[in-house]
């Protein structure tokens, strides 16, 4: 286990106007996934289309390149939505979540919290410079069946990418990234050994990597905590222990990619998680825009062209 170290802060910063606004648009963006649309997979394929309709007209609503990567699964078409800020190098950051729920879930935490984040900052970059290019994905078929194999819509995306040569320096996957918990033991972790090392209480937001992607954990836990909006924990792990690997950085993983998990730890301490009752009233607002404000000030240090860049695409 390779922990990451530095002063955190412990608790909660109150919102600022800007972050009151943000947090509205998360609210009605949750409310549209798991409240209107609900349940969205293959198994819901017109919720799963519904949801991906919205997210790309949320997208091409900023004014930014929006494109369908779509493939054929069952002789069904699941697309892969994608926008993007050019940017003047030919490096990429790219910050994706998945769109779709678990069967009998209306995945307001799982993973329309993601999906929020993911349109609400597409939104405040929309128009601005950048030396890397900034792209933001929302993966289709993360959820079981699918999970963890080469039908995940991020696999096909990653793999889409790799063909092309894309310069991916760094990828982001947010995940189950909008309940927090003050209780005690709220927090349980997926290993017996992390509890000794970890909080107890589930009031703070996860980065979690492979080893081979410690530095860009590094780098973006730094700039996150600077910001002392919320508490953070990170750690780089052996992808087989169970949690780290459970979500779209997997499959950027088994193409070569640095990536990273920013979540909740999801069943590690949400009660509702791929349950019926995971809807849009059990998210912390507060604490969620929070999360997505540092994460703002992540990007536009990524963005930036600097020596010390946290990796380069490798080979398996």
């Amino acid at each position: 286990m390779i922990r990451m170290p530095g002063k955190n802060v412990s608790t909660a910063a109150a919102l600022s106007s800007d972050e009151v606004t943000l947090r509205e648009e998360l609210r009605s963006d949750v409310q549209k996934l798991a409240g209107e649309i609900g349940e969205r997979n293959m198994s819901r394929y017109p919720q799963l289309n519904a949801a991906a309709d919205f997210i790309e007209d949320s997208f091409a609503g900023t004014g930014l390149h929006t494109h369908r990567e779509s493939y054929d699964l069952h002789g069904r078409a699941c697309h892969n939505i994608e926008a993007e800020v050019r940017g003047t190098s030919s490096e990429i950051v790219l910050i994706g979540a998945h769109y779709d729920s678990v069967f009998g879930c209306p995945g307001a935490n799982d993973n329309g919290s993601g999906v929020a984040a993911l349109l609400a900052l597409a939104r405040r970059f929309a128009g601005k410079s950048s030396t890397h290019a900034l792209r933001f994905v929302a993966f289709v078929n993360e959820e079981p069946p699918y999970f963890l194999s080469s039908q995940m819509g991020s696999f096909v995306y990653a793999g889409r990418c790799k063909a092309r040569g894309d310069k991916i320096t760094v990828m982001i996957s947010l995940e189950t990234i909008g309940y927090f918990s003050d209780a005690p033991h709220s927090q349980t972790y997926p290993a017996p050994g992390l509890g000794a090392f970890y909080p107890k209480v589930g009031n703070f937001i996860g980065f979690v990597a492979n080893t081979r992607s410690r530095a860009l954990l590094r780098r973006t836990m730094s700039i996150f905590r600077a910001q002392k909006k919320i508490p953070s924990e990170g750690a780089a792990l052996p992808a087989f222990i169970p949690g780290v690997s459970w979500s779209d950085q997997w499959s950027f993983w088994q193409h070569g990619y640095p990536a990273i998990m920013i979540t909740d730890t999801a069943p590690f301490r949400y009660p509702h998680y791929h349950l019926p009752t995971d809807t849009p009233d059990k998210l912390d607002y507060d604490r969620f825009a929070l999360v997505v404000s540092a994460m703002q000030a992540v990007i536009v240090d990524l963005v930036r062209d600097r020596t010390d860049s946290p990796g380069r695409a490798r080979s398996q």
